[in-house]
């Protein structure tokens, strides 16, 4: 039987907890698993990528042996993973975790990939190779910010809330305009309106959301985290990935936050300073569209992740 089939027989719901970069997931997760016999379910679409540890942040080897951690190093960055692959391993491992008695705990930042799961799919259409292919053309000649500004002739709404250089997300909705000659907003809006979904997640999932305080303390945190990166070895780690042959810029491997940059340092494009500043700039971004994810979710459960008790917090809406 799917998870879905039982999805109002489960109890107690499953725990989620989100957050946007730095916010401290990861050791309110481990500090959870000492409470309670956890095994720890991904939603990071950058942890899923192998040899690519330091600039995804990935919990260190001495962590994911205190706690089974899953859907952690599953992917080739040669290779790319969807929402639709999270869902089907999320809802396979959730079975399997209860089956051994244990407890699941999703714990990430990857908003889209939590609300495929709560919320289910959207129907827009798969991936094209050649339009991608025309799309990173355009790109290499141009620039993203030439496209951002593509993407705001034909679908201004959703161009609004991009940045100029989020390149996974301006050619995903170039590539559905061209695919469906419709703007990609119009149709989640579409979508949005048919759906019988009220606004409030399934049941089976308890959301706790670690959300700063104060947010120029969490981009503090973001450089000296950054920094610290820098300082254990992440360009190194991307002359590997480049020492293979196989990879390149395109790639939703290579797009992660940190790795762009690096890359971009390392083929000449800019100077250390610059490429310093534009990985700690990109990881604010997207720190900014996590917490905006997050605030667009009623059915979460905050706790300040600047407090010096987030971590009793947590544990007291997990285990109410």
């Amino acid at each position: 039987m799917s998870v879905a089939a039982v999805s109002h027989t489960i109890t107690p719901p499953i725990v989620c907890l989100l957050g946007p970069t730095a916010s401290g997931k990861t050791a309110a997760a481990l500090a959870l698993a000492e409470r309670a016999p956890i095994e720890i379910i991904s939603l990071d679409s950058a942890l899923v990528y192998r040899e690519m540890d330091i600039g995804t942040a990935k919990p260190s080897r001495a962590e994911l042996n205190a706690v089974p951690h899953h859907l952690i190093d599953i992917v080739d960055p040669a290779d790319s993973y969807s929402a639709a692959q999270f869902v089907a391993d999320a809802e396979r491992l959730i079975e399997a975790i209860r089956a051994r008695g244990r407890m699941p705990l999703i714990v990430g930042g990857t908003m889209l990939y939590y609300k495929a799961l709560t919320q289910g799919l959207n129907d827009l259409p798969q991936a094209d190779t050649a339009v991608r292919a025309e799309l990173d053309a355009l790109a290499a000649e141009r620039g993203w910010p030439a496209l951002h500004a593509m993407l705001a002739q034909v679908d201004p709404v959703t161009a609004a809330r991009l940045a100029p250089n989020d390149a996974q997300r301006i050619q995903r909705a170039l590539e559905i305009h061209r695919l469906t000659g419709q703007p990609m907003s119009a149709l989640l809006a579409r979508e949005a309106a048919a759906r019988t979904f009220t606004g409030s997640a399934d049941a089976r999932f308890r959301v706790i959301a670690l959300e700063p305080s104060d947010r120029a303390v969490l981009h503090a945190r973001i450089e000296t985290r950054f920094d610290a990166m820098l300082a254990q070895g992440l360009l190194d780690e991307v002359k590997q990935l480049r020492a293979r042959g196989d990879l390149h810029p395109g790639l939703p491997s290579i797009r992660c936050v940190g790795y762009r940059q690096a890359w971009e340092y390392l083929d000449g494009a800019c100077d250390y300073p610059t490429m310093r500043e534009r990985g700690i700039v990109a990881t604010r971004q997207l720190c900014k569209r996590q917490i905006t994810w997050l605030r667009s979710t009623p059915e979460r459960l905050t706790v300040d992740c600047l407090a010096d008790d987030y971590v009793q917090q947590v544990a007291a809406l997990a285990f109410a």
